[in-house]
């Protein structure tokens, strides 16, 4: 498997967190995206490591309440360049800073066929290119004292579904632009890591609404039908029966913990079952079969 272990299911071994490397630290890291699901946990995460978190919402309800938990907190929006250059600021004039989890991202549902451009658009802006913009802008720093750079991915960046073309794309994009960071990073003291999540207990279908109202005619499309008795149920009347696979936040925190803490962190890791099975499916199956398991998966 390279640089991936051996998934825990695929040996019997029970489910449980990498062994954290070192001992206390006190270093400072940017988290974005820390209003509920994962960011929110490994914020709590890191603090309670006693590391220095930097963390960012767009509300300012949440932005009071990490800030009452001890955290530094600061609005960021990424799809506004001026947002993100304002962060950067504010966030170096606090001091150094040791590490960048880029977390934040939204998603927008709806069949690629009925995606305007502009939805495109505004999904990117956020899920790739406020991330991005946020990563070269503190490259230099890092660049002249060390620093590791985490970006949360997803399953979706390694094997398309049905419904989530838009959120494909962007970590598909995002899966690439990082790999090539990476091996232009090389030789750097800058550490260039990809985190890839498959179901987690999180806020992303609710917070997936508002984007998929403004942005999907889903009454004037030709799946109109399909609409009905398929995505409007998963949107607007989920079961509450929970995805067997799914993982708690905590168990991404795991790994974010182990990438920022290890000696010798790992280039990727993988979270949850399907992840793996995705990443084994790609490396090995032909694409009807890929497309197989993609739909019945």
């Amino acid at each position: 498997m390279g640089e991936h272990p051996r998934p825990q299911w695929a040996h019997g071994l029970c489910r449980g967190p990498l062994p954290v490397a070192g001992g206390p630290v006190s270093k400072r890291v940017l988290i974005t995206g820390c209003s509920s699901g994962i960011g929110l946990d490994a914020a709590r995460r890191m603090q309670s490591l006693g590391w220095q978190v930097v963390a960012t919402c767009r509300r300012p309800e949440d932005i009071a309440a990490r800030q009452a938990e001890g955290m530094e907190c600061h609005p960021l929006e990424l799809s506004d360049g001026d947002s993100v250059a304002r962060l950067v600021e504010q966030v170096l004039a606090g001091g150094p800073l040791d590490a960048l989890v880029n977390n934040a991202a939204f998603a927008l549902p709806g069949a690629v066929e009925d995606m305007p451009r502009g939805a495109l658009r505004s999904i990117f802006e956020t899920n790739l290119f406020g991330t991005h913009d946020l990563t070269v802008r503190l490259i230099p720093h890092f660049r002249d004292r060390g620093g590791r750079i985490v970006n949360i991915s997803s399953v979706l960046g390694l094997i398309g579904i049905r419904w989530r073309g838009p959120y494909v794309a962007t970590k598909f994009a995002l899966e690439g632009l990082t790999d090539v960071l990476r091996l232009e990073m090389a030789g750097t003291p800058v550490t260039v890591i990809l985190i890839e999540p498959g179901p987690i207990a999180s806020r992303i279908r609710v917070n997936a609404i508002p984007h998929f109202e403004a942005w999907v005619n889903w009454q004037g499309s030709a799946r109109a039908d399909e609409y009905r008795s398929s995505l409007l149920k998963r949107l607007y009347e989920p079961s509450g029966k929970k995805d067997r696979f799914e993982l708690l936040p905590s168990a991404v925190s795991d790994r974010i913990v182990h990438a920022l803490t290890a000696a010798r962190p790992r280039p990727r890791y993988y979270v949850t079952t399907p992840t793996w099975m995705s990443g084994t499916a790609r490396r090995l199956l032909p694409t009807r079969a890929l497309d197989w398991f993609a739909r019945h998966g």
